[in-house]
């Protein structure tokens, strides 16, 4: 079987799991992959996983050395893009 692209996997995990963003870089046989899903809301980060390697299915053991995954609901996504407080560095006399 030949490697896939990142974009192939993008379209494997995107056939099974409905996201809301979805992110895949790689070189053919490691992956990173950033998952948005409100299926994810309430799961673990362990379960999380298991739901994408079921939705990835042989293609994990056959085809895919690496995952690395970042999985996350829509709410957690919200919260890492907005914007942090400035934390002041001045000191008072």
């Amino acid at each position: 079987m030949s490697e896939p692209t990142p974009q192939q996997l993008r379209e494997f995990i995107a056939a099974g799991l409905s996201c809301e963003h979805l992110d895949v870089e790689g070189d053919g046989r490691h992956f990173y992959a950033t998952i948005v899903s409100e299926v994810f809301a309430g799961k673990s980060r362990v379960a999380r996983h298991q739901q994408v390697y079921a939705v990835l299915g042989d293609r994990m053991r056959e085809q895919i050395h690496a995952l690395s995954m970042k999985t996350l609901t829509p709410a957690e996504w919200a919260a890492m893009a907005a914007p942090q407080p400035a934390v002041s560095a001045h000191r008072t006399h």
